[in-house]
């Protein structure tokens, strides 16, 4: 177990800070709810009560959507686009990168994936199969955004006598799309800004940086 958790702190640490993040989110969103349910004289809810209101599914997908977006999307473009000098990008004087370690090497092999051990269709999807994740979590997200979006913004509707909406009714609304672009274009100015300053900035260690002593023009890690 202490092995394991040694070859994963990385993660251990990310999904750590995930679960507190979202702990912090249920316990000031209850309490934000509930202040707003007394402001127009309804009745407050408990904290499960509260978890199970399209206003905390809103708050959640809304900004899942817009990671997993920038996350597949970044992976999907740097398989095709370069940034010279970019600790983030493949290097534009090295030709095209090629995976024909995947197409001739020793199936036998007891440690390839097994993806690439089957072949054919298999190794196909194998091959793309992290944007294919990545992408397919945002359209998953995207769906719940648009579920959970639609319930709390029916809800206001009625509370101001105005009528509910479906969630395609939702999709066709200026606050559908303001809540997802507010996120989309911070994650991409985020990402962006990587890509820039890791041309010209380092940090020691991290492998989303250039070696300290490397010069600015060198591309990759």
């Amino acid at each position: 177990m202490m092995k394991l958790l040694r070859d994963h702190t990385l993660a251990a640490a990310m999904f750590g800070i995930f679960a507190a993040t979202v702990i912090g989110l249920a316990f000031v969103g209850w309490d934000t709810y509930n202040h707003e349910q007394l402001d127009h004289g309804e009745a407050t809810v408990g904290l499960l009560g509260y978890l199970g209101t399209p206003n905390f599914g809103e708050a959640l997908f809304e900004n899942w959507e817009s990671e997993f977006l920038q996350m597949g999307s970044y992976v999907l473009l740097t398989a095709f686009l370069v940034s010279r000098g970019s600790a983030e990008s493949k290097d534009p004087d090295a030709g095209e990168r090629t995976d024909d370690d995947a197409a001739h090497v020793d199936r036998r092999r007891r440690d390839l994936p097994w993806p690439v051990r089957h072949g054919g269709v298999t190794l196909l999807l194998y091959e793309h199969s992290l944007a294919i994740a990545l992408l397919g979590i945002f359209v998953l997200s995207f769906a719940l955004h648009a579920v959970t979006g639609a319930g709390a913004y029916s809800a206001e509707q009625l509370a101001h006598g105005g009528t509910a909406v479906s969630a395609i009714e939702y999709l066709g609304t200026s606050q559908f799309w303001f809540e997802s672009l507010q996120n989309w274009q911070s994650e991409f100015l985020a990402v962006g800004a990587l890509v820039v300053l890791s041309i010209f900035l380092r940090q020691r260690g991290s492998p989303e940086s250039k070696p300290v002593a490397a010069a600015d023009a060198q591309t990759g890690e």
